[in-house]
């Protein structure tokens, strides 16, 4: 599956919302509380302005944990390992942090941003009319736009 965040800034990242796209299909959005003083003119500008799209995202810490524990058991296979693919190390530390660090022993990180093709997640934007920067519209895009490379040899 794949995960995207957005996040008040570069400096000192708190987060403003995550979503997940399963391979199956599935979606998870949430949107949390953030200190709005904490946000760059950047996230000002082109993030807070598409919060709120999805009413029933706006939860907090506390209901996201359960929530998204509850998600990911849902879409998990039976006795399967998730993969939670990103394409940036600090959506990844963010989601572990919003979960307080207990996150199931069946979810494993990766770090995908190499198999990303940049042109299909644009691609994906344009042909759905969907703005890049909403964390779950970025995780979908992230998904379309994954393909397999053989590891790199050093």
């Amino acid at each position: 599956m794949f995960l995207d965040t957005e996040f008040t800034d570069f400096l000192d990242p708190q987060l403003i919302s995550l979503g997940l796209a399963a391979d199956s299909g599935e979606e998870f959005y949430a949107e949390l509380p953030f200190p709005d003083s904490a946000c760059s003119a950047f996230v000002r500008e082109a993030i807070l302005p598409l919060l709120g799209a999805y009413p029933e995202a706006a939860c907090s810490f506390d209901v996201f944990r359960r929530e998204v524990i509850h998600w990911l058991e849902s879409v998990r296979p039976p006795d399967d390992i998730v993969f939670v693919c990103v394409d940036y190390q600090t959506d990844w530390d963010l989601f572990v942090d919003a979960l307080d660090y207990r996150l199931p022993d069946w979810c494993r990180f990766q770090h995908v941003g190499r198999n990303i093709n940049e042109l299909l997640r644009y691609e994906y934007h344009k042909s759905n009319g969907l703005p890049e920067h909403h964390a779950l519209h970025d995780a979908c895009a992230n998904r379309y736009a994954y393909r397999e490379r053989p590891p790199v040899s050093r």
